[in-house]
Formats: C-alpha cells, structure tokens, sequence
C-alpha cells in the first residue's frame, strides 16, 4: 500500500484527490492537511465522506509527513512547496506538487508573474514538468513532480500534435479559454459569490493570466522555438469545466485527414486523452468528473487557419486526477488506477 500525505486537502483540489484516492487500490491517505480545519473531523468539512473519511485534519508539518508517507501531494497556493521542501525531505519521500512552484523553470520568469521570491531555486531543474502524455518516462523515475496547471494541461493537449509536427505558425497563435468557478480555489472572495457569477460571463486576466508562461515553455519545448502568445481566461457560470478554443494560421493547406493524422500520431492509445469524431466539438458536461480531455479541431479553408479546442474537469485532468495520474507512474503501477471513472452525466 502506497502511504499518502495530502497537505491542502481541504481546498477543490485537496478534496478531489480525498475522492479519488478513496477508491485506489494501492493508496491509503495517511494525513489530511489543513491548516484552517486542524483537529476537526475531515467528514465535517466534506460531507460527502460521511462515513467513509473517518480522519481528523492534521496540520501542514510535511518535515514530520515526509518520514509516514511514501508520496506527499501539495494542494497549496503558490509559494508554500518551495518554502518547505528540501534534500532530506526528498530522499524520505517524493512530492507532487499542485502549485505552480515547479513548474516554469525560469525563476526570473517564475518570480515575475507570480509575484514571490522562490524560495527553492536548486530543486527547480530537477523536478519534472508532469504532463504524462509527453513526459511519462521522466515522472516514472522522478522524485519531484511539478503537476501542470489546468489551463495548461487543456491548452497544451489541445494544440500539441500540431506544434510538434510544425504544421501551425506559432507566431499567430491565441488561445481563448473558458472556467467553471471551482478553478478560483475554495478561498472567499466577492467576485466569486453566486450572485456576482449568476447570470454572467467575463473575461479576467487578460494580458497577464499567470498560467501564460507556462504554455508558452510547453509549447515552445514541443515546437522547439521560442513562443508568444495572446491567452485570455473567462469564468462562467459553472462548478467544473475547462473549455478551450485555441486559433492559428496553417504553415500550408491540410486536409482534415492530414491533420487527424497528426493527432492520431500522439494520441493513438493514450488513455485519457479522446480525439473526437470529425465536426464534433469538444464540451464539458462530457468530461465532467473524469479524467478525460476531449480534443478536435476544424480546419477554416476559407481563411487558412485552423481552430483547436479542447474539453475537460479542471479539478480532475487539471489538478487531482492528472497528479494521481503521476503518482501511479512514480510507483509503477497501471496509469489509470482508480482513474478509471466514467465522467458524470447529467
């Protein structure tokens, strides 16, 4: 039996991988860290674990965590992993951290639009970026893991297959991206109240989302050029859901096929990650609750671009999911246990 340590399991995320992880057959959570809920009954903050999560909450001493569990999750906001973590740290345990702390390898970059001073610069070349469907073998043998943001992840998964295969002009390339409220944390704050999201849709973030870098490293790995791009966010009026549609211009004129052919190349037998059939458009009350993400695309003869979108839970593919799908890989076992969940409906 895996033992797990969650610090931050009281956040969408931390309470998404409680779910999942509750129905692992090699995993048991060890500690629930919280450090707003310390000595209460996890079941009485999430109700939904009633007399399946029997547990208090414990604090956030992962010192103490990291000589109990076999792997520590960080469900944290940004700058609490790298605050804490350290070598001895590293040789007891491995880590897969929810936060972006290990994700962009620039510090300068890092620091910049997330507006904190890295406090573990030394562990940020190491840790491994931990997209599975590009970085699998590397998660299999790595200590440190950085779980992609979930905007990312859908963004990425959406337009790879054709940065790879340099089919699309990465100059031209704008990615518009829409989020259920549940992206923002579980933290209270007005502009996420029910009547503030009722009723409306907005764009926030615009020129200075800080999951931008992010894609642009990613993609710019896949494409192998340096990238910038335009990526404008929008929360609707929605739990769950991360919908993207990303537009580029073609390098020259393809055919569906051709292009299909292009993700076929990188997604033919990858688990979780489905290529629609041709015209139908990705959406996410399919992949609700699932660790799925729905890809497609349409090719505008018309203006010689090509539209790339995608679908998926940001709370599974985008965080829980997607690290317990890391965690299987660093300890050798099936990608998808307990991951294997039809998505909700309705």
């Amino acid at each position: 039996m895996i033992k797990v340590g969650i610090i931050g399991a009281t956040g969408y995320a931390g309470g998404e991988l409680v779910r999942i992880l509750s129905g692992h057959k090699d995993a048991e959570i060890v500690w629930y860290g919280s450090r707003s809920y310390i000595d209460e009954k996890y079941a009485d903050i999430y109700r939904n674990m009633f007399e399946i999560v029997e547990d208090s909450c414990l604090d956030d001493n992962m010192e103490e965590l990291s000589k109990k569990a076999d792997v520590i999750f960080t469900a944290t906001p940004q700058g609490f992993c790298a605050s804490v973590v350290n070598e001895g740290m590293l040789d007891n345990t491995k880590i897969i951290d929810l936060s972006a702390d290990f994700r962009i390898k620039d510090v300068a970059t890092y620091e910049k639009w997330y507006g904190i001073e890295h406090k573990s610069p030394r562990f940020i070349e190491e840790a491994v970026y931990g997209l599975c469907e590009v970085n699998r073998e590397a998660v299999r043998n790595a200590r440190l893991v950085a779980n992609p943001g979930c905007y990312p992840t859908c963004s990425f998964l959406s337009i790879y297959p054709l940065a790879k295969e340099g089919m699309i002009d990465m100059n031209t390339l704008i990615i518009d991206a829409k989020s259920g409220t549940s992206g923002a944390g579980r933290g209270a704050k007005v502009g996420n109240l029910y009547c503030e999201v009722n009723e409306n849709i907005k764009a926030y973030g615009v020129t200075g989302h800080r999951h931008t870098p992010e894609i642009e490293e990613q993609l710019g790995l896949a494409s192998g050029e340096q990238v910038l791009l335009n990526f404008t966010t929008h929360l609707v009026p929605m739990n769950r859901g991360i919908l993207v549609t990303a537009y580029a211009s073609l390098k020259q004129k393809a055919t569906y096929e051709e292009v299909r052919a292009a993700y076929d190349k990188y997604y033919d037998g990858e688990r979780f990650v489905r290529v629609l059939e041709k015209d139908i458009c990705p959406e996410t009350r399919w992949v609700e609750g699932s660790n799925y993400v729905d890809v497609n695309f349409k090719v505008d003869e018309r203006t010689g671009r090509i539209i790339m979108m995608g679908a998926m839970d940001n709370l599974v593919k985008g965080a829980a999911g997607q690290a317990v799908q890391n965690m299987n890989l660093m300890f050798g076992l099936p990608e998808d246990e307990g991951l294997a969940f039809v998505p909700l409906f309705p």
